[in-house]
């Protein structure tokens, strides 16, 4: 057993002593009853499961949960699925996978939007050529499974919140 002490979606958690072996996946579930982050394969393979992991730096990653334990993540700030919406208003990019029905039965759409969150969050401190934004999204939503095949959907929903906003997240000149 260790105690584990660690910041999800701004707020304080613990310590709380868990079992070494218990999975992030299953620490968020069924310790903080945060039921947003799914499970999918068990293996980091579908990362359905991933969770956004804020660095001190100020650059956040996403990070798998169903196979690394929460011992893991002692003493880190993350953000999970839950932590996305502020005061019940959704984030232009929840609108948008809403907009484009970028999901059907939902189970991988946690995933797909902490990645998505990561990209935006890259581009708006590093913009790129508008010719290299279809790259740009499809590099980083690689690797996300969808088992109802949404991956056009998730992907042209990414690419309107962008181009929504392209002195944000454009280079200077980029044409949209």
């Amino acid at each position: 057993m260790s105690a584990i002490s660690l910041t999800i979606n701004g707020r304080a958690h613990g310590p709380i002593e868990v079992r070494d072996d218990l999975s992030m996946n299953d620490f968020l579930r069924e310790v903080l009853g945060m039921t947003g982050t799914k499970f999918g394969c068990g293996a980091a393979q579908c990362l359905s499961c991933v969770v956004i992991v804020d660095d001190p730096d100020g650059t956040s990653a996403t990070n798998p949960t169903c196979v690394v334990p929460a011992v893991n993540f002692d003493g880190k700030s993350i953000r999970t699925i839950e932590g996305h919406a502020r005061d019940g208003e959704l984030t232009a990019l929840q609108e948008a996978f809403i907009a484009h029905f970028a999901f059907q039965c939902g189970y991988c759409t946690a995933g797909f939007l902490n990645e998505a969150q990561v990209l935006l969050e890259r581009l708006a401190a590093a913009p790129v050529a508008r010719g290299d934004l279809e790259q740009t999204i499809l590099e980083a939503l690689d690797g996300h499974l969808c088992r109802c095949t949404g991956y056009v959907r998730y992907h042209q929903a990414v690419r309107d919140v962008v181009l929504a906003d392209p002195a944000r997240y454009l280079e200077a000149g980029s044409a949209p």
